[in-house]
């Protein structure tokens, strides 16, 4: 298994924050059978301020491009994904059109 790790900014405001807070307490189950069924096993986002990050665990058949083909033929994702582009904002140094941004790890404390 595979873990990711990404952040994203959400548009800096609170009532905003608390919006996106909310949608994530009850993600719609078609929008978690698409993540199961890209391959991610254990997926977390974290928040502070307006900042998101989000770990995830994945299969060995996972891979970001797959998951975007299932994601543009799924109606059900590119409307929740449509809600969600407007409270997100993309990091500073993103490239054009890119949300999640890929994180590398830089440090690991082994047993």
């Amino acid at each position: 298994m595979k873990r990711y790790c990404l952040a994203l900014d959400l548009v800096d405001d609170p009532e905003i924050i608390e919006q996106y807070k909310l949608h994530h307490q009850k993600v719609p189950g078609l929008i978690e059978k698409s993540i199961r069924e890209a391959g991610i096993k254990v997926m977390e986002i974290y928040l502070t301020g307006n900042r998101l990050f989000m770990i995830m665990e994945v299969n060995d058949d996972f891979s970001f491009e797959k998951k975007a083909k299932m994601d543009a033929a799924n109606e059900g994702v590119q409307k929740w994904e449509q809600m969600m582009d407007q409270l997100q904002k993309a990091l500073p140094w993103a490239k054009p059109g890119e949300k999640w941004v890929l994180m590398d790890k830089i440090f690991s404390l082994k047993k």
